[in-house]
């Protein structure tokens, strides 16, 4: 099972966004089509730079997470899975907008709300508790891998019932852009990243429209698309 593939809940804008396409960009991988995106040429940082701060994220893609990957269970097949995603977006719901902001958190770069969005909040944890029921249980290898980070017993609470630390009251919506920035380089790659987010036009209000099935085959690969449903705007 831990070395069989896994599948997670992402928002992942569409293809033809100017968003999609920026932080597609940075990450130097699209996610739609497996295929390998060069780097922006404007960041003020060299091919290594660039690639030691992108490596970890650019195998998940550019995403926001709502339900974190996960092993699928046994009496579940991955046609259910994508079926349950469309039914889950056609019920009615007031879209999520936000306005976003380029902020370093926990010590990456990442696409944030602005402010605080209940909204998106709402949203995340819908999504976490409905498609619980095809989660295979976290295996023991994973919770101690999870457990070495340091994790505070809300969060333990949570890996131990969703599989996750940082779901509700820990779920922060966040679309990651680097890995671990140095903090000598946090403010000139804050800046950066912050300027050609202007020029890519990233930083128009964002609807959370829709929701999107991912998969990775195996723990070294990345993830890709396999379903997007649109959410039903209608109540």
């Amino acid at each position: 099972m831990s070395d069989g593939p896994r599948y997670a809940i992402y928002y992942v804008p569409a293809p033809d966004t100017d968003l999609y396409r920026f932080g597609s960009t940075v990450l130097g991988y699209d996610c739609y089509t497996g295929a390998e995106l060069a780097h922006p040429p404007d960041f003020g940082l060299d091919a290594d730079e660039r690639e030691q701060l992108t490596h970890q994220p650019r195998r998940y893609g550019f995403h926001a997470t709502l339900k974190a990957p996960f092993h699928l269970s046994p009496s579940h097949t991955e046609a259910e899975l994508a079926s349950a995603l469309e039914s889950f977006a056609a019920l009615g719901r007031a879209i999520p907008t936000i306005k976003p902001a380029i902020r370093v958190l926990s010590g990456f770069v990442a696409i944030v709300p602005h402010e605080p969005c209940p909204e998106v909040d709402v949203l995340a944890a819908d999504c976490v508790t409905l498609f619980e029921a095809f989660r295979a249980p976290t295996s023991t290898q994973e919770r101690a891998r999870r457990l070495a980070s340091g994790l505070s017993q809300s969060q333990i609470d949570n890996l131990d019932r969703w599989g996750y630390p940082y779901v509700f009251g820990e779920f922060r919506f966040h679309m990651s852009l680097t890995d671990g920035v140095r903090p000598d380089r946090r403010d000139a790659i804050l800046a950066a990243i912050r300027n050609a987010f202007v020029r890519w036009r990233g930083d128009r209000p964002l609807r959370i429209n829709s929701l999107t099935l991912v998969r990775q085959d195996h723990r070294e690969a990345r993830f890709r698309v396999v379903r997007q449903a649109a959410l039903n705007t209608s109540r």
